[in-house]
């Protein structure tokens, strides 16, 4: 994928995990994604006491995306407070129903990070095209 600015869109992760409310766990998770047409949106992991309702740092950018009319995810930058955090398998399948062929791009820093495909991470997925 090119044209996008990786570093960028980490370094937007690495902000938003600084956010993160997580009183409980103490493990901070940011994201942020890049859609369609060049607007980002961040996340961060937000934890309370009865942790169900608990929500993912990508899952909180996504719907903020979402929440403002995006259908379409290009990328996504994910961080966390340990080496290299991956995306949980709700949020595979959440990325799967707007980034089908998002970069996923799972980091430590701007300059130590992995990329990848949903079909790496969440192969023979789900979707909406299986519905109809």
């Amino acid at each position: 994928m090119d044209n996008i600015d990786k570093k960028y869109l980490i370094k937007k992760a690495l902000e938003a995990k600084k956010k993160a409310y997580v009183p409980y766990s103490k493990f901070r998770v940011g994201a942020a994604i890049l859609t369609e047409n060049g607007d980002i949106y961040t996340g961060c992991n937000i934890e309370i006491a009865s942790y169900s309702p608990t929500i993912c740092a990508e899952r909180t950018a996504i719907f903020k995306a979402i929440s403002e009319g995006h259908r379409n995810i290009k990328a996504i930058a994910i961080v966390g407070d340990s080496n290299f955090t991956y995306p949980c398998g709700v949020c595979r399948q959440v990325i799967r129903e707007f980034g089908k062929d998002a970069l996923i791009i799972v980091a430590n820093s701007e300059d130590e990070y992995r990329e990848y495909t949903l079909d790496e991470l969440l192969p023979y997925s789900f979707g909406p095209e299986d519905l109809n």
